[in-house]
């Protein structure tokens, strides 16, 4: 038990560098060339408690603007909307017992892409606390979806995994069907919703940040305190049920939780794929099944390879941006094929 528990904490120990280091490396990635020491220092200079020692003076202002006011955020965006689709992922694939589950599989992204849609083409236009109206739309959107698949699916008081998963399908082709209707119907904005359900992550600098920084935290941290209920949910609900788990509450609570932390993932950056559904896999293949440390190493790997993923989209074609939901479904489709005919039976 200790040799696994410090397995793990080196597991831990070594994604949280990797992650940092990712974070000073890719956001020098740019036309404006800025030393990984003078991103550190950029940072170190906004800290209150240490700032007074940390000499920028040697640093222009233009890429001081540069990193802080678009490069870093974008990346911790990053960071952070990988990290939530990695757990959300994870936790829905350990509740279902089923490999194919993802984020987006009980119908939250149709709902996000639907009500992101009506902001568009309604022209509505309100901001809350510096929140656009298509990331206030898209979450209410998918909050919505959610909440009806839930419904739907609930019998009394259980929720059949199995009805869930249809309902979502059902409620997920529905929904995308009106917001295809939308754009045949709005031919002017189509290209706009298209580029928002493509997923990118431009131009959105420290508001989304800070407005999904805490709950997103927060939501994961609450996740991972149902690792053992997860890890004895793969036993059967039966088994579980005379271990002590209180299984449908056990259920809606990671339900609430992943729904919560991928609509507002999706609300900020449109729908982007696979990242829930080829990250927990990685981590699942390289150290197992516990969930104890597999939500916690998602997260963690989720954010790298969100950070990754975005600095190609950003750089690959300059200075046009590549969407980058295309990005992780171009590493995301072959890599998903390639563990089901290698590792098929270890998924």
């Amino acid at each position: 038990m200790r040799t696994n528990k410090a397995k793990y904490n080196l597991v831990i120990f070594i994604l949280l560098i990797i992650l940092i280091l990712s974070i000073g490396l890719f956001t020098t990635i740019g036309t404006a060339k800025v030393s990984v020491l003078d991103i550190f220092k950029i940072i170190g200079s906004k800290i209150p408690l240490i700032s007074e020692y940390i000499d920028i003076s040697n640093i222009a202002d233009s890429s001081m603007s540069i990193i802080w006011n678009l490069r870093l955020p974008r990346v911790l965006l990053g960071a952070i909307i990988g990290a939530s689709l990695s757990v959300a992922g994870a936790a829905f694939q350990g509740m279902f017992k089923n490999p194919m589950a993802d984020p987006y599989v009980i119908g939250i992204s149709s709902g996000a892409a639907l009500g992101a849609a009506l902001a568009i083409v309604l022209k509505i236009d309100i901001n809350i606390f510096k929140i656009s109206s298509i990331t206030i739309f898209a979450f209410m959107g998918a909050l919505i979806a959610v909440f009806t698949v839930y419904n739907i699916a609930r019998v009394k008081n259980k929720i059949p995994v199995t009805t869930l998963l249809l309902a979502g399908v059902a409620v997920g082709q529905f929904l995308t069907s009106i917001m295809s209707f939308m754009m045949i119907l709005s031919d002017k904005d189509m290209v706009k919703i298209t580029y928002w359900t493509l997923g990118n992550l431009s131009g959105k600098g420290w508001d989304p940040v800070l407005a999904i920084a805490l709950p997103s935290i927060i939501c994961i941290i609450v996740i991972n305190f149902f690792a053992q209920d997860l890890n004895i949910l793969l036993t059967g609900e039966e088994s579980a049920q005379s271990l002590g788990v209180d299984v449908e509450k056990t259920k809606t609570y990671i339900l609430l939780l992943g729904t919560f932390i991928t609509a507002i993932a999706v609300s900020v950056s449109g729908i982007i794929g696979f990242v829930g559904l080829i990250i927990p896999h990685i981590v699942r293949l390289l150290i197992g099944p516990d969930h104890r440390i597999l939500l916690p190493a998602s997260a963690l790997l989720g954010s790298i390879f969100m950070i990754f993923a975005d600095t190609i989209a950003r750089t690959l074609i300059s200075p046009i941006e590549i969407p980058v939901g295309i990005i992780t479904a171009l590493f995301g489709g072959p890599f998903f094929i390639y563990l089901l005919r290698s590792k098929k039976k270890n998924i």
